[in-house]
């Protein structure tokens, strides 16, 4: 069995602001593991660099908590003060139909809801930043956050390296290629024991 033939399952890859997740992602996404994205829901303003339904799909906070009340979400965080962000359970019907096995990039408590949900069809994995030191580094180069904002990100990617052994498999990105790379193998290696 190859890549192309798997299909229906889940992999949730989960890291503290700055850690490389989204490159990490794309990465996979671009690896012909017949992956499909799950665009998350956020309530947070659009960045200039972002794209409504390929990025995000942005709502108003009315429309986001529209979305709770309708039990539409598979999950959902307050991920910063008055930004949250979820998974529409219509965005992972609409991957399954098309036979796409599915990528989420969410934070640490999105990813081990997903994980507790779909269990052993779902692979989750940590991306840690080789210190808190780095990540700051990261961080400031950037250049989209104010240094309020880093000093937050920072605080909470302390306490979210606590869930990390909630997770599947960590992968320390100290050498980007290397956790790409390791990233990559991870999720061939589960894809192909379905």
């Amino acid at each position: 069995m190859d890549i192309s033939e798997t299909e229906g399952m889940l992999v949730i890859v989960s890291a503290p602001s700055g850690a490389g997740k989204t490159t990490i992602v794309k990465h996979l996404l671009m690896s012909g593991l017949n992956l499909g994205f799950s665009v998350s829901v956020t309530n947070r303003a659009r960045r200039s660099n972002e794209t409504e339904g390929r990025d995000y799909y942005f709502v108003n906070t009315d429309a986001f908590n529209q979305h709770i009340s309708n039990n539409e979400l598979l999950e959902w965080q307050e991920v910063y003060p008055g930004s949250f962000y979820g998974t529409l359970k219509n965005e992972v019907d609409r991957l399954l139909a098309l036979k796409k096995n599915i990528i989420f990039d969410v934070d640490v408590v999105g990813g081990i809801n997903i994980k507790n949900v779909y269990k052993d069809r779902a692979l989750a994995i940590f991306i840690r930043p080789p210190s808190l030191e780095a990540l700051a580094h990261r961080l400031r180069n950037r250049n989209t956050d104010t240094e309020e904002i880093i000093a937050h990100r920072l605080s909470k990617a302390s306490w979210e390296m606590e869930f990390a052994n909630k997770f599947d498999v960590i992968i320390i990105n100290d050498d980007l290629e290397q956790a790409k790379s390791e990233a990559k193998a991870r999720v061939e290696a589960f894809l192909l024991k379905k």
